[in-house]
């Protein structure tokens, strides 16, 4: 199969917002993509399962699939907005992921690069800590679980040990699995 050809690549960084350790991500995606396929990038390489709503705020733009529920809610715009337009505007944006857990995305325009073909693009290059998982209750209730795993006496140690399906590392992260197992995997 033929490589697809683009213009530019962007490099862009992850940060999920109030995280401590920072839980981050470095990728690079071709200017060309849609926020929507953006969106379908940032699900694998956060870790994500894509099973809430999201939006992305662009200054005082909204770009989202959600309708709005009251009419006097601002505009939505479609995600089919391209990178290279939304990045013309401003050189960072927020990313919001399940509205009940708050998962907030700091996503930063590092740079523009020239395509290399040695690439396979959209690529994750960098990171580091684990994502929490979903449905935990945002930060704090992450935190209180990492909290409930680390001390055997607490009383929901057991509980909270088999809701993580046993071990649960916060400090890993493998580009090179997600990049393997997860994006090049799919037709983009």
């Amino acid at each position: 199969m033929a490589k697809k050809k683009y213009d530019s690549i962007f490099q862009i960084k992850i940060s999920l917002l109030d995280s401590d350790p920072l839980i981050w991500r470095r990728i690079l995606v071709p200017s060309n993509f849609t926020l929507k396929k953006l969106h379908n990038v940032i699900q694998i390489v956060m870790g994500w399962e894509n099973g809430h709503l999201h939006q992305f705020l662009v200054g005082e733009a909204i770009y989202s699939e959600n309708e709005p529920e009251f009419e006097y809610e601002p505009e939505v715009r479609p995600t089919t907005a391209k990178l290279s337009k939304v990045f013309s505007d401003t050189k960072q944006f927020i990313y919001e992921y399940d509205f009940g857990d708050g998962w907030r995305h700091e996503m930063a325009l590092e740079k523009a690069l020239k395509p290399d073909d040695s690439f396979h693009y959209p690529i994750c290059i960098g990171g580091e800590n684990a994502c929490p998982p979903e449905d935990c209750g945002g930060l704090g209730g992450f935190y209180s679980m990492m909290e409930q795993m680390e001390n055997p006496d607490d009383e929901e140690h057991n509980s909270t040990k088999t809701w993580f399906g046993g071990f649960f590392d916060p400090h890993s992260f493998d580009p090179n699995r997600i990049n393997r197992d997860m994006l090049w995997a799919k037709r983009w």
